[in-house]
């Protein structure tokens, strides 16, 4: 999946790429059409960097709601030719999500599709997941029949059949169907049922990896031979010479860290952190120039498991360093640094968004250091992260920051961070937002009402409109 384009801003529609809360409220005051065409862009072109971990069904699902959407741009999406090439789930996942969530509010419309597209969409196991959270038994019973045709009365159609009931993500409507007293219907779904569940078994009877009586060289040979195919093994391999390696193995495994086969070099340096070798950070610093980029990045890698005082004293040596080291130095003072780093964090966190922009993976670790160092002057920083960053768990990140540095944030992002596409975000301005603001007891009220909200949100909520809440 290419990365997708993010509309500025300053722009309703990068408003709701991001899923912010502005988002909402600005569509809410735009001309109804261009409010929907925006929404439908974002719910058709998923606008998510990482669709598998941040939220924004609910948040379209709801503005859909407030505009008295309707779901055709949606059909003709998951209808589309398409649908036959783009056999990526990240295709129609999105979409398939907010009409989950537009089913749960009483949407017949949105139920009829996912019943429809279970039956005979590409993306079937998606739909099927979220009616299976929704839809009545009547409902998942009638798709027993053109689900189960999709897999062939052959060996092949048998075992991806059982792949598919043994990775169900909801298991409901397999269960339903196991009691099927139909032969074509009941007797197979347990059939693979059965066959699932023995594939499980083999699997957990035949595991991969090393056995014990392997020697340490056997550990470094496995690690090689794991890089030479691509893959990566450095922390298991590290785990295994835990277990393998005495006392008197350590001068092997230091000279392997020092200048062994990348494989081995780089479980060794891991091994070697693990244990807080004294020789392990200059080791680390050795290795964090090395010109294989896969010892560079296992070095700084390593580094960054360590947590004791020694790691944290070196890496107040390391945090002004312009390489990867020196960033992953800034990141450990971040977590695990006193009041007396505040300087080097807020440096590398202004470093870092000049350098990466408001997106750069490096700035989670350094918007949460803020945070918890209460580094009140990076607040003009953290306010230019909230805005500019297309990512909403960064975002959520970056308003938790705020409200421990920024006086105004109660009055300020927390309001808007009400309607945010993130349940955590939404729970931290529920706890810091303003009651004052008209807005904000209305939107608590309505939270509180909403039987799709997170239980969390739920209590936040409940905390400053209940009998015994503080007004803010």
């Amino acid at each position: 999946m290419f990365d997708p384009f993010i509309a500025p801003s300053g722009t309703l529609l990068g408003l709701l790429q991001r899923g912010r809360g502005d988002g909402t409220l600005h569509a809410l005051a735009a001309p109804r059409t261009e409010a929907l065409a925006a929404l439908n862009h974002c719910v058709l072109s998923d606008p998510r960097h990482d669709w598998q971990v941040e939220n924004r069904s609910l948040y379209y699902a709801r503005l859909y709601i407030d505009l008295d959407g309707g779901t055709e741009e949606i059909e003709r999406h998951l209808w589309d030719a398409e649908d036959r090439l783009d056999t990526d789930e990240s295709r129609t996942g999105l979409a398939l999500s907010v009409l989950g969530h537009l089913a749960s509010y009483g949407r017949d419309d949105a139920l009829t599709l996912l019943r429809r597209y279970a039956a005979t969409g590409t993306n079937w196991a998606w739909a099927l997941d979220e009616l299976a959270l929704r839809d009545d038994d009547a409902g998942l019973r009638s798709l027993a029949g053109p689900v189960l045709a999709r897999f062939p009365a052959t060996p092949q159609g048998a075992a991806e059949l059982a792949a598919a009931v043994r990775d169900a993500f909801e298991p409901r409507p397999w269960r339903l169907w196991a009691d099927d007293p139909r032969e074509a219907v009941g007797a197979r779904v347990r059939a693979a049922g059965e066959q699932g569940s023995f594939d499980r078994w083999q699997r957990q009877m035949r595991p991969a990896g090393p056995r014990p009586g392997w020697s340490v060289q056997a550990v470094f040979d496995w690690a090689q031979q794991g890089l030479e195919r691509g893959s990566v093994l450095h922390v298991p391999a590290a785990r295994c010479l835990s277990a393998v390696a005495g006392t008197e193995d350590r001068p092997r495994i230091v000279e392997a860290a020092r200048s062994g086969p990348d494989g081995a070099r780089c479980a060794a340096l891991h091994y070697l952190a693990e244990a807080r070798d004294p020789v392990v950070l200059d080791l680390i610093e050795q290795a964090a120039a090395d010109p294989s980029p896969t010892v560079a990045e296992a070095a700084v890698a390593a580094f960054e498991r360590m947590c004791d005082e020694t790691a944290v004293d070196r890496a107040r040596r390391w945090a002004r360093r312009p390489d990867a080291l020196g960033v992953s130095a800034a990141g450990v003072l971040a977590c695990r640094g006193t009041a007396q780093d505040a300087p080097l964090v807020l440096a590398a966190l202004r470093e870092a968004v000049r350098g990466d922009g408001p997106d750069g993976r490096s700035l989670w670790t350094l918007v949460d250091g803020a945070g918890r160092l209460g580094i009140a002057c990076a607040a003009p920083v953290l306010r230019h992260v909230y805005r500019e960053t297309s990512s909403s768990h960064l975002r959520g990140r970056t308003a938790r920051a705020l409200a421990a540095t920024d006086p105004s944030f109660a009055t300020g992002f927390a309001v808007e961070c009400l309607w945010d596409c993130e349940e955590t975000t939404r729970e931290l301005a529920a706890l810091h937002a303003e009651t004052g603001d008209i807005r904000v007891a209305e939107r608590l009220r309505r939270l509180a009402a909403d039987p799709a909200e997170e239980a969390e949100v739920q209590t936040a909520v409940r905390s400053r409109i209940g009998p015994d809440a503080q007004t803010g």
